[in-house]
């Protein structure tokens, strides 16, 4: 049996279908080359189960970390100063990431929760915040420039083989065999 057909059959049992099922199956269907028949009949059985409300689908639950929007307004306006007064260019993922890391987060699922949560931040913890920021700025200032080739995490919807091969490709020119004696 396929993880489609278990996923399916799953969903079936419970009546649900949660994000990460829904997600698996995505994922399953964006990288396959080809479904079995089995598949689609399983896919097909889904989709008639949720039409029909044999399975409801479970919504996913919105959130967020205010402490992300609090860093980054803090981060930017503190490299937006150090970049016009010196020659430098800081990357502001690392910082805010770097800070982030050090701080901890203040989710909210509604807009009042989310007003409550900032306030809260800026009565308590604007300090830590403001640390946090001017120590991850510090930090990369006196990081030595070893990859200046690197690059920011991107999605992509490559297979696997795909990246090894570009991978190499970036890589083999820099390999030279040992010499054997």
């Amino acid at each position: 049996m396929s993880s489609i057909e278990k996923i399916v059959e799953q969903a079936l049992q419970d009546g649900y279908l949660t994000p990460a099922m829904e997600a698996e199956v995505g994922r399953i269907c964006d990288t396959a080359s080809e479904l079995s028949i089995e598949e689609y009949m399983a896919l097909d059985r889904l989709m008639g189960s949720l039409l029909t409300g044999e399975v409801v689908a479970v919504p996913r639950k919105q959130f967020i970390n205010v402490m992300e929007e609090l860093v980054l307004t803090e981060a930017i306006a503190r490299v937006a100063q150090i970049e016009a007064s010196n020659d430098c260019s800081l990357d502001l993922g690392d910082i805010a990431a770097y800070a982030l890391n050090r701080l901890p987060p203040l989710y909210a699922t509604s807009e009042e929760g989310a007003a409550y949560q900032r306030e809260k931040a800026q009565e308590e913890l604007a300090g830590l915040i403001s640390d946090q920021v001017k120590d991850a700025i510090s930090h990369s200032l006196d990081r030595p420039d070893f990859f200046p080739e690197r690059q920011s995490i991107k999605r992509s919807s490559d297979s696997f083989l795909g990246q090894m091969n570009e991978l190499l490709n970036d890589y083999a020119h820099k390999f030279e065999p040992a010499q054997v004696a």
